[in-house]
């Protein structure tokens, strides 16, 4: 057992807590999540429970989350009821939070500001201490899940006997070992002897290395984190009067034996290991440490599994991957809600009709997610009707889609597929506020497009371009009105990538960029200024970056040692991603930027042949696992001299040019900050969110001081504090 809670090591531990939140010059305020206690009468006369509500008093907009204070109030509230229990007052205690959110876990800001290890260590002992004392209270103790769980949340629910759970909870995860950090509250040694290692892994590896996948109440329900699951609408009386069964005797709760065989425990935990590093490459301390201490969690005691996540937790505080977590954290949550650059949106003019220029796959895409948060009639043309037909088909089988899935009902359905049709005219343009083009990536097609599109519509319609790489200025030189010309580019696939990048031409007027930048907002994306430059941040990195790696295997290293490269940098080896984004993509994509930078950028003869050869991807899939194809294979020339590189070359070398150009894009103005690139490279490439998107990995391994002679970003700011 954990020692006895007092009011002495209370105090200490706040104390070590509050100054490990303060240290570094930090403005830390938490956010107090308060534990609030009254006494439920349970149902049947099965006595009483003190039922405690976490409830920061903010709406759910503010989730609860475990500050040093909110610790502090945990503990205490659960001290008091310690001696109301033993007294005899309380039958059982129940953990419930506010309306739509359970607890969220630990406040990240706090964690951030750690500059000392002990003060750390001081953060994650008074955790275990609080939610230690609820596992000891001698009554049966009930975690009634009514809204999102996440991290120390989780591990607050799995401290008591029993849970419960919402069927409408929108997400539980451990998504610790994506920022860096491991689920260091009970976590690691709770849910692997409440669901076994298997099903624990997913929790703790598989989703958080899975881009941060989270559970849905029912999921987490299925693997046995919760005892009963109960509807939204009478979750909490529900959950009583099952939790009142449960004191009284009448409900017994089964759960499967955890298995202790150590070959199972090894088989699972090797699977997670090869997933772990499949995806980082062994370069992320984070997961690792996570698989130790679930391996550790079969034969430990209690004590000793806390007192080795305490450990764990201190050393990764300190860390540099964790800091880079936390800054793409802040990245997501907080620059992408405030674009840097955005003109002041008082200038936005209302948008009430839209019009798409095309109805091919991209097209279609954007007039389904345009009629779904906008809600404003959408036209889209082509040149044929049996194009325009296939568009429109397209939009009404993905609402269908949706309904049949239960995410929107008869009525909403119905009102989407009216809002969206097709026409070979564009005249149904004359009364939009907003036309977006997905045409071929040719200037000369676009200009012909805008100067049909502007003998119809207003003086004031915005003409929003679709481009990945073409020049929005040249685009729009040749209309009466280029001030209302914007780049609006999209990432595929357009309802799951959140970046939008929108791109002001030299002539770009601030009401047009105002429009631009709250119809985004509207449209629910990471919107980020960009100056107008061949292929903008995001496809002009990738350009670099695809281009070295295909001079590296033009040049004689393999395809295979070559991808092996990028583990825990990018979201997949480069040459997977080039038969994901096409051939003919990438190679328009190199061409344009060599083009523009022949100095540069590199246009590789082989990519040049695959694309003349029609052929879509460099591997194939044999049994499940990649092989490169041979006929690809076939068509690439073989270099007189070979130069073959390791796998650790290949990627300090591409390292190496992408600090080259994101300093070039710096000092050319194309972002505003290297917050912007990793931002931009995290939402719309996927690179790694531990990593902080790419500048606080470069600057961690000096290659930015290496190659740029300087930090992109101020020490501290994705590391740890000096």
């Amino acid at each position: 057992m954990t020692e006895a809670p007092s009011s002495t090591n209370l105090a200490a531990e706040k104390a070590a807590a509050t100054a490990a939140a303060r240290r570094g010059g930090g403005d830390f305020a938490e956010v107090v999540t308060h534990a609030h206690v009254r006494d439920i009468a349970l149902p049947g006369g099965a006595g009483t429970m003190a039922l405690v509500t976490l409830d920061n008093g903010f709406d759910h907009t503010k989730p609860n989350t475990f500050g040093p204070q909110s610790i502090a109030n945990v503990r205490a509230a659960i001290e008091a009821l310690q001696v109301r229990a033993e007294a005899g007052e309380i039958q059982a205690v129940g953990i419930t939070g506010k309306p739509f959110i359970f607890a969220v876990g630990a406040d990240l800001k706090a964690v951030s500001q750690a500059a000392e290890r002990e003060m750390a260590l001081g953060v994650a002992r008074a955790g275990h201490h609080a939610f230690g004392a609820i596992m000891d209270l001698p009554v049966p103790t009930f975690a009634f899940v009514n809204g999102a769980a996440m991290g120390g949340g989780v591990e607050i629910a799995l401290a008591c006997d029993y849970r419960t759970i919402s069927s409408g909870v929108p997400a539980v995860a451990l998504p610790e070992t994506f920022l860096g950090l491991v689920p260091g509250w009970g976590g690691c040694y709770l849910l692997p002897n409440l669901v076994g290692p298997v099903n624990a892994l997913k929790v703790i590896i598989e989703n958080p290395m899975n881009f941060n996948r989270m559970l849905k109440g029912p999921q987490a329900f299925s693997l046995g984190m919760a005892d009963a699951m109960f509807e939204p609408a009478d979750f909490l009386e529900e959950s009583l009067g099952w939790a009142a069964g449960v004191v009284s005797g009448e409900v017994t709760v089964q759960r499967p034996e955890v298995s202790r065989d150590e070959a199972e425990w090894a088989a699972a935990l090797k699977a997670a290991k090869g997933l772990v590093d499949l995806k980082t490459g062994g370069k992320a301390p984070a997961p690792y440490r996570a698989l130790k201490l679930v391996e550790a969690a079969r034969t430990a005691t209690r004590d000793e599994a806390f007192a080795a996540e305490d450990e764990a937790l201190a050393d990764l505080v300190m860390g540099d991957e964790l800091r880079a977590g936390l800054y793409a954290f802040d990245l997501v949550q907080r620059r992408a809600k405030r674009p840097a650059g955005a003109p002041d949106k008082a200038l936005a003019r209302p948008v009430t009709k839209v019009g798409i220029v095309g109805a091919g796959l991209m097209a279609s895409q954007l007039a389904l997610l345009f009629a779904q948060r906008l809600e404003v009639p959408v036209v889209m043309t082509d040149i044929d009707q049996a194009r325009v037909d296939k568009g429109v088909a397209y939009v009404q089988g993905e609402v269908d889609k949706l309904l049949a899935k239960g995410r929107l009902g008869q009525d909403k359905a119905n009102r989407l597929k009216a809002l969206v049709t097709g026409s070979t005219s564009k005249d149904g343009f004359a009364d939009a506020d907003f036309v977006i083009e997905a045409v071929f990536e040719e200037m000369g097609v676009k200009k012909q497009v805008w100067a049909e599109v502007e003998a119809i519509v207003s003086p004031e319609c915005v003409l929003a371009t679709n481009t990945s790489s073409l020049s929005i200025t040249e685009m729009a030189a040749d209309l009466e009105h280029p001030e209302r010309v914007v780049g609006f580019h999209f990432f595929n696939p357009v309802a799951i990538m959140p970046l939008l990048e929108i791109v002001k031409g030299e002539r770009t007027d601030d009401a047009t960029l105002a429009t631009a930048f709250a119809t985004g907002k509207t449209l629910k994306k990471t919107t980020i200024l960009v100056k107008d430059s061949p292929s903008f941040i995001v496809n002009r990195l990738l350009g670099r970056f695809m281009g070295e790696v295909a001079k590296i295997v033009d040049e004689g290293t393999p395809i295979e040692v070559a991808d092996r490269a990028f583990a825990g940098l990018s979201p997949m080896p480069p040459f997977v991603l080039l038969g994901l984004v096409g051939p003919a993509i990438a190679l328009h994509n190199n061409e344009t930027l060599a083009k523009a930078f022949p100095d540069r950028f590199y246009v590789s003869e082989n990519l040049r042949r695959v694309v003349e050869a029609k052929k879509s991807a460099i591997y194939i899939w044999p049994e499940g696992k990649p092989v490169v194809d041979p006929e690809v294979e076939a068509l690439f020339d073989k270099p007189a001299n070979p130069v073959v590189l390791t796998a650790d070359q290949v990627r300090e070398r591409i390292l190496s040019v992408l600090a080259d150009e994101i300093r070039r894009m710096l000092d050319e103005g194309v972002a505003q900050a290297p917050m912007d690139i990793d931002l931009a490279m995290i939402s719309g490439a996927n690179f790694q969110f531990p990593n902080g998107g790419i500048t606080p990995l470069l600057d961690r391994e000096g290659i930015s001081e290496k190659v740029t002679g300087k930090r992109f970003l101020p020490p501290g700011a994705a590391s740890v504090p000096a």
